[in-house]
């Protein structure tokens, strides 16, 4: 992309003496050095109108044919220099050569699952390492998330618009208890869920549910810090507000995948310790083939992971709960 924009702006650069009226050249020099040049003016003088109109017709052409050699010389060397400074190797931009393994680690966080291996067997456990240097914003948000205390969030307007009474006095229960403790309580990952599984293309993790639905997600802040899904194990969180409070563990080396990840969310971290735990993840059962022509959506609305209808929630969900059990910083 940038060689060819290189290209245009050459292209342009070079254009606006004509586009100006200018000629590099100048046909009527050329002219006035050659035709005219073996004439005096005494045998311009002498001359009979037919052949001083038949000069004129000989002047014209000649004229034309300089002007049209010129303009193809000049068009030549236009592209002849754009396709050579096309070749130039194209500057690398120092951002887009860091890896997730110089990243500096900030904070660690421990996540604990409940319902991966067998209940006689003890929580499977991972160990994340936060970016706070490269994404601050989210990282901050994610620190609270996994403590009792939570993230302070305000609760969502009041929907004062159920067709069914009943439906009307739920939702206004639920709004009151969310206002009574809007100061108070924080979002957390109590009963949370693995809501999401695409084999080798990413883990969904973190969907928060019971009392905290009725509170307003985070706007996840992109600090472009140039960080990719380069790696096993690199952690995100989707960029804006469309990802409620889960984050995305990358599975596997899937070109495509981790492309759809960069465009779509922000690197916050990367897993490590558990590595084995990730690849017990990434194999779980999952619901498949609940959409139409087998389409995929690549990121389900925030209402699947809070109790969704749609017949699109339940694909790639997990066959077995999976729950966050425990959590915190360490």
């Amino acid at each position: 992309m940038q060689s060819i924009m290189r290209v245009a702006l050459f292209a342009i650069i070079a254009f606006i003496p004509y586009s100006c009226g200018f000629n590099l050249v100048s046909p009527s020099a050329v002219i006035s050095s050659t035709k005219y040049n073996t004439l005096d003016t005494m045998s311009l003088g002498s001359m009979s109108n037919d052949d001083y109109s038949s000069l004129m017709d000989d002047t014209d052409l000649l004229s034309d044919d300089i002007a049209t050699s010129t303009r193809r010389n000049f068009f030549t060397s236009v592209v002849s220099s754009a396709v050579m400074i096309s070749s130039l190797p194209t500057p690398v931009n120092a951002e887009d050569k860091r890896s997730t393994n110089d990243a500096t680690i900030t904070d660690k966080v421990f996540i604990e699952f409940k319902g991966l291996s067998a209940p006689s067997e003890p929580n499977d456990r991972i160990v994340i390492g936060l970016f706070g240097n490269d994404a601050p914003q989210p990282v901050s948000i994610l620190k609270q998330v996994v403590t009792p205390q939570g993230y302070k969030s305000k609760c969502k307007p009041l929907d004062s618009t159920r067709t069914f009474e009943k439906e009307q006095l739920e939702a206004n229960k639920v709004y009151n208890n969310c206002i009574e403790k809007e100061d108070t309580v924080g979002v957390n990952y109590e009963y949370s869920t693995v809501w999401r599984v695409v084999n080798n293309e990413r883990l969904d993790i973190g969907a928060v549910s019971g009392k905290f639905i009725a509170r307003e997600p985070p706007n996840f802040e992109d600090k472009q810090s140039g960080l990719k899904h380069d790696e096993k194990g690199v952690v995100s969180v989707r960029r804006g507000n469309e990802s409620g409070y889960g984050f995305t563990i990358f599975p596997r080396g899937n070109a495509q995948a981790a492309q759809t990840l960069d465009e779509e969310n922000v690197v916050v971290g990367r897993v490590i310790e558990g590595m084995d735990v990730v690849d017990k993840l990434n194999s779980i059962p999952v619901v498949k083939n609940t959409l139409a022509g087998n389409k995929k959506k690549t990121a389900p609305s925030r209402a699947c992971r809070y109790g969704g209808n749609e017949l699109f929630c339940n694909e790639q969900k997990p066959l077995k709960k999976v729950t966050l059990d425990k959590t915190g910083i360490l």
